[in-house]
């Protein structure tokens, strides 16, 4: 039996009505991606508070990290942004905030770096830093 592209999307979409809205909305809220072009406009100018991973595909740790980072986003969706920042991508942010080692989050308020983390740490621990900024 084959089944086409269309069928296999209603199945799912049909699958999916049988799902409360807020939990629908927890599956596909996923971390931002901050680069070049928009970060000023999403994190500097940003009224929330912002979480940044400064993360590459080839790093170990910021695989590691990248699970907590998603969860973080969807924890915190509507209270603070979270996001990640492609450090091979997007270099002039990267040297701008002085980024040497990955993975590193930065965590601003008002525009500003207000904490630093540098490493893998437990998910606990960046929470701690997101409610002290809210």
């Amino acid at each position: 039996m084959v089944l086409s592209l269309k069928s296999i999307i209603t199945s799912y979409v049909n699958y999916k009505k049988n799902i409360p809205l807020q939990r629908l909305k927890n599956e596909i809220i996923m971390a931002l991606e901050f680069t070049d072009n928009n970060f000023n406009e999403q994190v500097v100018k940003s009224d929330k508070p912002v979480l940044v991973d400064f993360w590459a595909a080839w790093c170990g740790p910021c695989r590691m990290v990248a699970p907590v980072v998603e969860e973080l986003a969807k924890e915190y969706d509507g209270k603070a942004l979270v996001g990640k920042v492609d450090v091979d991508n997007n270099q002039d942010v990267s040297v701008e905030y002085g980024i040497r080692n990955i993975p590193t989050i930065l965590f601003f308020k008002g525009g500003q770096v207000v904490d630093k983390v540098v490493g893998v740490v437990p998910k606990e621990k960046l929470a701690e830093k997101i409610d002290a900024l809210l």
